[in-house]
């Protein structure tokens, strides 16, 4: 737990560290659906594909991850638990975080909680605001996140993408405005195909942030519905016993 709350510590600092500079995007709504089962098999499966080899889920098992989201354990320890020995395994990588930290500058954050701390919409629009930055290690950088320390590991998916800028009239000048980010059409992924898929990993990424909300919600409305009744049957028990009173 103390390890947890560190990393959310860590993640939570560094927001507060872009809010401080100034820098300020717009953020899409990100479309989340817990109840779809089939994008969030689609988001595991992109996680495992894409993300785990340099960021862990440490507080996550493959088998809650299984049950929760319809998998079969045998079809899931074959098809999605890479670093795995049993399906109760926690969903960790093998590379040591010395050499991450070493390669990237810092070691990748675990990623269980990153929904709760960062948010869906942040997510879904960083993940689709990288650009080609000649300038940065990676040879990309982020508008969502500036100066961003990873590569980004979905360009074969959404092709290569840069700023786009149009001349338009501003103030009686024409002027040199970004307007957005584009591809150019290489990837493997159409603009609205690789959108949905991010979409099914952010999904993925909020059901990892608290796996119970389901459950606790459908809890609650369960103990609201009871209160109500016993509500009601202890107002008529109350005349029940002061109506002789009264």
């Amino acid at each position: 737990m103390l390890k947890q709350l560190l990393a959310a510590v860590a993640l939570v600092a560094s927001s507060a560290a872009l809010a401080a500079s100034g820098h300020v995007v717009h953020l899409d709504k990100a479309p989340i659906d817990l109840t779809d089962k089939e994008s969030l098999q689609r988001g595991a499966r992109m996680y495992q594909n894409y993300c785990l080899g340099c960021h862990q889920m440490e507080y996550q098992r493959y088998s809650r991850t299984f049950r929760d989201l319809g998998i079969p354990d045998e079809v899931g320890m074959e098809q999605l638990a890479f670093t795995a020995k049993k399906v109760g395994d926690h969903i960790k990588n093998a590379a040591p975080k010395t050499d991450l930290a070493k390669w990237f500058g810092a070691a990748p954050p675990d990623l269980s909680n990153v929904a709760r701390v960062r948010g869906p919409d942040w997510l879904y629009t960083y993940l689709r605001s990288f650009y080609v930055d000649p300038s940065r290690p990676f040879g990309v950088n982020n508008e969502v996140f500036p100066l961003v320390g990873m590569p980004h590991v979905l360009q074969e998916l959404q092709g290569v993408p840069s700023k786009q800028h149009e001349t338009r009239l501003v103030d009686g000048e024409s002027k040199e405005v970004y307007v957005g980010i584009v591809t150019d059409g290489t990837g493997e992924l159409s603009t609205e195909e690789y959108d949905r898929a991010v979409a099914d990993l952010v999904n993925y990424l909020e059901y990892t942030g608290e796996p119970s909300k389901l459950e606790s919600r459908s809890l609650g409305i369960k103990v609201m519905i009871f209160l109500l009744i016993f509500f009601v049957l202890a107002f008529l028990l109350k005349k029940e016993y002061w109506k002789d009173v009264h």
